[in-house]
Parts: structure tokens; C-alpha cells; sequence
């Protein structure tokens, strides 16, 4: 069939046009008077247009070219109508308007799109009366952009999308196609290259290795931080003591392959074991959708989709549910530095440098062989904060962990010499990312203020933890880096070369209030050759578990909100595997089976003295009873609550020496008893200590109006508390 092809029709054929909408579809000729439909279905026999009311037929079209171009007048008047393909009644996807309005298109461009995931990406809806999914997508320097699924078999060519081309968004509605459907978007680049992405606001992706995006039911549901509820206080004057969590390593079932628990069963397992050990709030580890496991979801495709790996969105709420129901928050680490190279994802995502910078100096991060983030575009800066926002709406996160944030503060991080970029002012700060940071935080709070958000930040950044309004970066909390290691550092040590490190120990509390921070033992400290906590440990098996145990006494009644990552919680020997569940069967024995009872004790002992928590960050909460016994390699002080009277006696010995007779100031006579020993038998200990009815001497020492005489057990810490307290 010779049919004369003129210009846009090779355009419509050739998958290169950018406007479909204006060219098929119905339409009105002014030339004739009439109207015309055109449709272009690859591979289509016959097709014919119907009154969509009565079902009769109004015209059979004309294959006007042979790739499939069908095309053919109705008559003086529009109709409302559907398609007759080979038989098939369709609808025509190019018969509906569009999907976004020009407010949303401007603050999209403008970067204050603040719930993009509303529109953008996939979402099943009903248009005109019709079931369908409507897509939208950025790729402003992209040629063409297509939807392509299991729906069109992958052809590109039977979905080009409408480009917005202020906004740079394509978008389209689709018939049909509902919940379940694998899909992604075909981007034809400027150079002619055709690339197959994932949808970066997917709320569904398919199990890795696959790549497709999934359209997903969870798309129709609106806010339901109430319906999930919410976990405790995150305030800086409540007790925070986080259990960090890789999802698919805690706990597996060899019996059936090996397999990670799915989001439901860790509902049932997970979230009765964090309550009753006492922890208030569980961190996960990344579970944005990602390629690889092994990066532990720190290299994610797919920031708005819960991980396949363990269920459906619909599991994960489930799980966050459960979660809040037991009385726990959840924390999402989040990362938002830096992307991977992966074909399917952001990276040259329409072709050009979109969402990463174009200038590997900027651009490419050498630690991780990842791209980072364009902080200074406008609808980068939105797609994140909407992300943000998005884990808080949707799911009711309680807060989120900013991974790597100096990564993102500092243009030479990681960098020699003329491997990086200078600011405008010529310094090292990435003024960007400082602005988004901030920016982030102020969303956060303002929208949903029973949050929290935290910052991994290991330098000496000033005012992380401080409002923006003052200057800082406006995060609820940063972790204390520097505590965790220098106190590791102090804990390796043989014992009887403590005292030459003692300022390990204490440096720590002269900066420990110029942040909110939360001292943690996280993955960081149990991978890449550094060995497990116990393994950090000196001396035989009994000290080994004596040090572990005192450390984290120690920990937890230091000012700080607190955190502990899996496996540490058991005495694990081996690294962490992500590979691989925790040891549980170490719990059979007495050291671990003791060390887990200590470390829960111990939660309960902080969530339940005030004097423990509510001034965790402010320095009117702590005072050194005497922190100079450097031959001794013990230290004592004083935690207190917002109640004067309220405060407890923390007295630790990091020797394994029995010290009789020594003498410890206290503020208030009277007598006191220990509300916890770290040696006691429960948890494998010896039992050393001084048990109720300790009574002051009446002799002033250590700049205290009084003092006790104790018996301080070997590698063992003591609390201390007044009786009637």
C-alpha cells in the first residue's frame, strides 16, 4: 500500500514526536469542517471509531502508512468515543487531557513541588470516567519519551508521551492498565539513543535483579500517618535508645534457602523482641529499592519504592504499623547524597546531565563509585524534599537518618588536590547542599514536628543539631562520631594500659552538649576487617564480656540518645554478613545469654530514670564526680533529671582489679543502693558490688558534701541511686 508520507507522519511512525496529542487522537479539521481521528497501533488491522454511548459504529478508519497510522473523518461534530481494534474495543489513550496543572508544573520548575509523588511516576486513576494509570515523568532534553510495559509489549512506539515543555514533564494516561503492571519509561535522547529507565517515583519495583518498575495499588492511597500511627517521642528530653537493623540479615530461615523474613514476619518476630528488650525505636538500614545488595541499600534506584525483597508497600506499612502499635518508631537511614551507575536508574537519565552534575570533580563520588546529586537545580532539590516528605505522609515514618552528610557539606570530600571545585566564593563548603539540607529540615518540622531527623556527620561541622534560624543545619540530632571512636579505641586497650589512654574516655564530654547527639555503636564499627564488638574486646572469654558489658553500662548512662546496631545485642563473634542471619543460637550460652540480659536492663534502667534522659543534651544534666583516677582507670559522675533530687551515681572500673574501700563523693547524704551492676551473676558476672543501704560517711570528697565507700567489681560499672528514688 503506497500512501503518501508527509513530514509529521514520519515523525508519529518513527517514535520521534514530542507532541502526539496535537496529531492523533480527535481533531478538528478547519480546512473541511469535519473532524478526524487518528490512531497509530504497530501492527493493527482494522480499526473503527464507536459512539462510546451506544456502541454503534461511526467509522471504519484507513490505514494511512503501513507501520500502522489509521486515520478517517467522523463527521461535523465530536463524540465522545472509543476504538474497535481488530475487534478488541479499546480506549484511545490520546482522547484524554492532561495530568498535570500549570501551578504544579511551576513548582515543579521552581523546586517547591512538595508532594510531586502525588502526580508524578504512576498512579492508577480513573479519568473521564475510564480506569486507568495516568504517568508522568522529567526528561526535559529528551526527544521522545514513551511508557513501554507487558501492556504495549514493549513498544515504544505505542505510548509516546505529551512533553510540558516549560516544565521539561511528559506525561500520559493509559486505559486499562492497572496495579501489577511491569512498566518503564523509553527515552529517546537528543543523539538519537533509546534508553529503557525506571520510574524514579515508582512506589513499586520489581525483585532484583529485574529492573521494571511496577504501577502500584498504594499510588491511590492518600496520607495515612494516622492509620499507621506514630511511635514515641522523639523529643531531645525523652529516652531515645535506637536498635539499628538490617532487614534481610537479622533473622533468616535456613530451612527454606536461606531466605530474609518478609516485612509481615518481622512484624511478628522483630517487633516483639525490640520491645522487650526495651529499645524505643528501630533504625533500618536503607530499603529504598536497589540493585545490589551488597552496597546494604546504600545505592538506591528507586527512592520512593519500600524494597521487593521482603513484600509488598502495603507488607511495609504492615510493618511500620506493627511497629507503632508495640510502642516503637521507626527511622529510615535515608541517603540522599549520592546514586549508582546503574543503566535502569538516574544516572544520564534523558541523556544529559540531570540529576547529577556534569563535571566528575562534582558530579562522581570516588569513595562509591556513585554520582551525586545536582544541589543547585531546582526540581533535583524538589524531587529529594518530596521524598522526604513522602516516607513521612505515606507511611508515618518517625524520623530519618541522613547518611554520609559530610559527603554532601564539603566539595573536596575524599578528594586530592584539583579533583574538586571550589565554591563561588572559592572555598571547600557546598553552599548547595548546605541550602538543601537546611531547607529539608525546615519541611520536616514544619509538616510533621513529632519527627525527628539526624545527621551522620563525622567532622567537626558547626550547629548541625542547631535551627536553621540560628545558623545551623537545622537536624534534630547528630551522631557522635567522635565518642564512638575514641571510646572503642580506650575499650581495645589491655587494661593495664588504660591509663595511659583515660583521655580517650573523657575527652569526649568536653564538646558532648554542643550537639544533640546520639552516641552509637552502628554497622560502621562491625565490618571490613574491624571485627565485632566482642571481638574488640581484651583478655579471655570472661573479660571479654565484662569489657562489653561495662562499655555499654557506661554508654548508657553518658549523655546522649543512644544506638546499637544487630548482632551486638548477642555478643556476636563473627563481622556482620548481610548475607546471613545473626547468630541466634549463641544465646544457648550463659556469656551471651548475660550480656543480652544486661544490655535490656539497662534500656529499661534509661527509658526509666529520668535522671538518665531528660538532659541528655544539656550540660546541667552531667557532672564528673572525678574523672582524673587515671592509675585506677576509673571514673565516676553524676546524671540528673529536671528535679534537683533526681539524679543517679555512675561509678566505672575498667580494670580487672576488685578496688576495696573506695571512696566516691556523692551530692546528698542518706543511703543509696544499686539499681544495676554490670557483674552481677544475671548477666555471667561475679557478683562483686555493694548491694542496698550503702550509707554515707559524712566525709566530703571529690568536691561533694559527702561520700561512699564502695566495692567497685572487676571490669564492672555500678548505678547508684538515693534510696526512695
Amino acid at each position: 500500500m503506497n500512501v503518501p508520507r508527509d513530514e509529521r507522519m514520519q515523525s508519529i511512525v518513527g517514535g520521534d514526536d514530542h507532541d502526539p496529542f496535537s496529531y492523533l487522537g480527535l481533531h478538528h479539521d478547519p480546512a473541511s469542517g469535519s473532524y478526524v481521528v487518528r490512531v497509530y497501533r504497530p501492527g493493527a488491522d482494522q480499526i473503527a471509531v464507536l459512539n462510546r454511548s451506544s456502541g454503534a459504529e461511526i467509522a471504519k478508519l484507513s490505514k494511512v502508512h503501513d507501520a500502522g497510522l489509521f486515520a478517517g473523518t467522523i463527521g461535523k461534530e465530536g463524540v465522545d468515543y472509543r476504538l474497535s481494534v481488530d475487534g478488541r474495543v479499546e480506549e484511545d489513550p490520546y482522547r484524554f487531557g492532561t495530568i498535570l496543572g500549570d501551578l504544579e508544573r511551576y513548582l515543579h520548575a521552581e523546586g517547591n513541588y512538595l508532594r510531586a509523588y502525588e502526580k508524578m511516576g504512576a498512579h492508577p486513576t480513573v479519568m473521564d470516567g475510564v480506569e486507568g494509570t495516568s504517568f508522568a515523568v522529567w526528561a526535559p532534553s529528551a526527544r521522545r519519551v514513551s511508557v513501554v510495559g507487558d501492556f504495549n509489549h514493549w513498544d515504544g512506539r505505542r505510548h509516546v508521551m505529551r512533553l510540558h515543555p516549560g516544565a521539561g514533564i511528559w506525561e500520559i494516561f493509559i486505559p486499562e492498565v492497572g496495579a501489577g503492571a511491569r512498566y518503564k519509561f523509553e527515552i529517546k535522547t537528543q543523539d538519537g539513543a533509546v534508553l529503557l529507565k525506571a520510574d524514579p517515583f515508582a512506589f513499586q519495583a520489581e525483585l532484583p535483579p529485574k529492573t521494571a518498575s511496577v504501577v502500584s495499588a498504594d499510588a491511590k492511597i492518600g496520607a495515612v500517618r494516622e492509620a499507621t500511627g506514630k511511635g514515641p517521642s522523639s523529643d531531645r528530653h525523652a529516652p531515645i535508645s535506637i536498635y539499628e537493623v538490617h532487614l534481610g540479615s537479622w533473622r533468616r530461615i535456613p530451612e527454606e534457602g536461606n531466605r530474609a523474613l518478609s516485612y509481615r514476619e518481622l512484624a511478628d518476630t522483630l517487633v516483639p523482641y525490640v520491645k522487650e528488650m526495651g529499645f524505643t525505636h528501630i533504625e533500618m538500614m536503607p530499603i529504598n529499592e536497589h540493585p545490589f545488595g551488597g552496597s546494604w541499600g546504600y545505592q538506591p534506584t528507586a527512592l520512593f519504592a519500600p524494597t521487593s525483597r521482603y513484600g509488598s508497600p502495603e507488607d511495609f506499612r504492615h510493618f511500620v504499623r506493627a511497629c507503632h502499635e508495640a510502642g516503637i518508631g521507626v527511622i529510615l537511614d535515608w541517603a540522599a547524597g549520592h546514586f549508582p551507575s546503574d543503566a535502569h536508574g538516574l544516572h544520564l537519565f534523558d541523556g544529559s546531565y540531570l540529576y547529577e552534575h556534569s563535571d566528575p570533580r562534582e558530579g562522581f563520588h570516588p569513595d562509591w563509585n556513585s554520582y551525586i546529586y545536582n544541589f543547585g537545580r531546582n526540581e533535583v532539590k524538589g524531587f529529594l524534599h518530596s521524598n522526604a516528605l513522602f516516607w513521612l505522609d505515606r507511611y508515618g515514618i518517625d524520623g530519618l537518618r541522613v547518611d554520609a552528610v559530610a559527603s554532601m557539606l564539603y566539595r573536596n570530600y575524599s578528594r586530592k588536590d584539583g579533583e574538586w571545585v571550589p565554591n563561588k566564593f572559592g572555598g571547600i563548603e557546598n553552599l548547595e547542599a548546605i541550602d538543601f539540607l537546611r531547607r529539608m529540615n525546615e519541611l520536616v518540622y514544619a509538616e510533621h514536628g513529632d519527627t525527628a531527623t539526624i545527621a551522620e556527620e563525622s567532622t567537626s561541622w558547626p550547629m548541625v543539631s542547631r535551627p536553621v534560624y540560628l545558623g545551623g543545619l537545622g537536624f534534630g540530632y547528630k551522631w557522635n562520631m567522635g565518642w564512638m571512636h575514641d571510646t572503642l579505641q580506650y575499650m581495645s586497650k589491655e587494661p593495664v594500659f588504660r591509663k595511659y589512654h583515660h583521655n580517650d574516655l573523657t575527652f569526649g564530654l568536653i564538646y558532648a552538649f554542643s550537639e544533640n547527639f546520639i552516641l552509637p555503636l552502628s554497622h560502621d564499627e562491625v565490618v571490613h576487617g574491624k571485627g565485632s564488638l566482642i571481638c574488640k574486646m581484651p583478655g579471655d572469654l570472661w573479660q571479654k564480656f565484662a569489657n562489653l558489658r561495662a562499655y555499654y553500662t557506661f554508654m548508657y548512662t553518658m549523655p546522649g540518645k543512644k544506638l546499637l546496631f544487630m548482632g551486638a545485642d548477642i555478643g556476636q563473634w563473627n563481622e556482620w554478613n548481610h548475607d546471613a542471619s545473626l547468630d541466634w543460637h549463641l544465646l544457648e550460652h550463659k556469656e551471651h545469654a548475660g550480656l543480652n540480659l544486661a544490655l535490656k536492663d539497662l534500656n529499661w534502667l534509661y527509658r526509666n530514670r529520668t535522671a538518665l534522659h531528660q538532659k541528655d543534651c544539656e550540660p546541667e544534666g552531667f557532672s564528673w564526680i572525678d574523672c582524673n583516677d587515671t592509675e585506677a582507670s576509673v571514673i565516676s559522675y553524676i546524671r540528673r533529671g529536671n528535679d534537683p533530687d533526681d539524679f543517679v551515681v555512675v561509678v566505672c572500673n575498667f580494670t580487672p582489679v576488685v578496688r576495696e574501700k573506695y571512696r566516691v563523693g556523692v551530692p546528698k547524704a542518706g543511703s543509696y543502693y544499686e539499681a544495676f551492676n554490670s557483674d552481677s551473676e544475671y548477666y555471667g558476672g561475679s557478683n562483686v558490688g555493694n548491694g542496698a543501704n550503702l550509707k554515707t560517711t559524712g566525709q566530703a570528697v571529690h568536691a561533694q558534701p559527702d561520700s561512699l565507700c564502695l566495692t567497685l567489681p572487676p571490669l564492672g560499672a555500678i548505678v547508684l541511686v538515693p534510696e526512695g528514688r
